[in-house]
């Protein structure tokens, strides 16, 4: 078992606190002994360049070889993290011991986005790996509410009826239990407290052999409303887990035929667990045999791993970042508070159609404070450089609202970061950094002192 390795495959940027969690959990199920001290997560180099995986460090148990992570990309819907117990770095067909969602959303913050916006993740993960041990993981950055909303409670009792775990969040065990009927689940969302006016509310009726389940699914020119496709997706699955085999048919959606696309998450949804959209017929969607493949073109590549070289090797680190396909962070203020950004730097104004009220927001932003520099980063593929350095101009609304009000003292600098290709040069200024496809390690001609810092370091940690 010595020989086994644990593989982490993630679309995430990965956080040592999660990680920490995972091999905690990992440990206690398995019922090693190990020792856990400051985990690192550390890029692996193989004659000066980037490998593309990253190993763990900090962890130690005599049952375990090392742990490794590695970016993949989900093809439709795809959990945050997939571990792997095993000898070789794995491929499609491996079957993974844990499949993990990761949140760092309460329901203090946002009710569906804390609890149902992910769930449709377990719906669909389940066609893959129906046996996999399933689990919610909440990676709270604030407060967590002293008494959970009612939506909360609903939607999280169905994860438990799926048999979904949750983690990172102090629960009642009298008030979250799994449900036993379906009649039981009817009951309390009809107890719930109804809709604002002009909502439709989510409801559920039985009637006869079928059953309804009213909400909207229309937003944005499209079937396209995240939290109502996660929420109706988990109350369905939830319905045939407890052994509904007739009729389930969604009302009150609001679309058109035209909006019933065969490659949408919730048409693929429908189709596997057999429901039907009132009104409208839905093709036959087609089965992608595979989860998941390893990461080898996005632009988080090259932000994931500046970030992570930057946190690793120097006393840098992140105060917010938005890396391409990943989970948004958190605002972190001088005095460690954590807070959301604003959309708008008038909401009102964009409302009424100024579009320029909207706040661009960088892919990631770090703080170097021996030198008392906040580093705003744009992320872009190699072929899409041009287009980053436009993008460098819209940041004065974020650094006018917040950088600077928070870190006054602090000079600004703009740079892009890059992934692709196979130049191992950039001659543009304002490119900081390039990692190219062959895992070149390339700094930008006015690359700021941090990036240089945390490049030098790693090289010398490796020669």
């Amino acid at each position: 078992m010595k020989n086994n390795h644990l593989w982490i495959l993630t679309e995430e940027r990965p956080k040592r606190e999660v990680i920490a969690n995972i091999l905690m959990m990992f440990a206690k199920d398995h019922k090693f002994a190990c020792f856990i001290d400051t985990i690192r997560i550390l890029p692996i180099l193989e004659n000066g360049k980037f490998s593309f995986l990253y190993e763990v460090v900090g962890f130690r148990s005599n049952k375990i070889g090392k742990v490794f992570i590695k970016s993949v990309s989900g093809f439709s819907s795809f959990v945050d993290f997939l571990i792997f117990f095993q000898e070789k770095q794995p491929i499609q067909t491996d079957i993974p011991i844990y499949a993990i969602e990761e949140t760092k959303t309460d329901d203090k913050e946002s009710r569906n986005t804390g609890v149902y916006q992910r769930s449709s993740k377990f719906v669909f993960l389940d066609y893959y790996y129906p046996n996999v041990k399933k689990l919610m993981l909440y990676n709270l950055q604030i407060e967590q509410k002293e008494a959970p909303t009612a939506t909360y409670i609903f939607g999280t009792r169905l994860l438990l009826t799926l048999g979904v775990e949750i983690l990172g969040k102090k629960l009642d065990s009298k008030i979250f239990q799994p449900f036993h009927s379906i009649d039981e689940i009817i009951a309390l969302k009809k107890a719930m407290r109804k809709a604002h006016k002009g909502n439709i509310p989510i409801l559920i009726k039985k009637i006869g052999d079928k059953i309804t389940v009213s909400g909207r699914l229309y937003k944005s020119e499209g079937l396209a409303h995240d939290p109502n496709i996660g929420a109706l997706s988990l109350i369905c699955a939830a319905i045939r887990k407890l052994g509904w085999s007739s009729e389930i048919i969604i009302t009150k959606h609001g679309l058109k035929q035209k909006h019933i696309q065969a490659d949408n998450k919730f048409v693929k949804i429908a189709n596997r667990l057999n429901i039907k959209i009132h009104g409208l017929s839905i093709p036959a969607s087609k089965h992608q045999d595979n989860y998941w493949k390893y990461e080898t073109e996005g632009e988080k590549l090259g932000t994931i791993f500046i970030h992570l070289v930057v946190e690793n090797f120097t006393k840098g680190f992140s105060i917010f970042e938005n890396h391409a396909g990943c989970e948004k962070g958190y605002f972190i203020t001088s005095d460690g508070k954590h807070i959301p950004l604003e959309k708008y730097s008038d909401r009102k104004a964009y409302k009424a159609g100024n579009k320029n009220k909207i706040i661009s927001i960088p892919d990631l932003i770090l703080i170097d404070f021996g030198r008392s520099e906040v580093i705003n980063i744009e992320g872009k593929k190699y072929q899409f450089r041009q287009n980053g350095i436009n993008e460098l101009k819209s940041f004065s609304d974020i650094e006018k609202t917040y950088i600077k009000k928070y870190y006054p003292k602090y000079k600004i600098i703009r740079t892009i970061v890059l992934y692709g290709g196979t130049e191992n040069k950039v001659v543009e200024i304002e490119i900081g950094f390039l990692l190219n496809e062959k895992g070149d390690l390339v700094l930008g001609i006015k690359a700021p002192a941090l990036f240089r810092e945390a490049i030098k370091n790693l090289l010398d940690f490796w020669l």
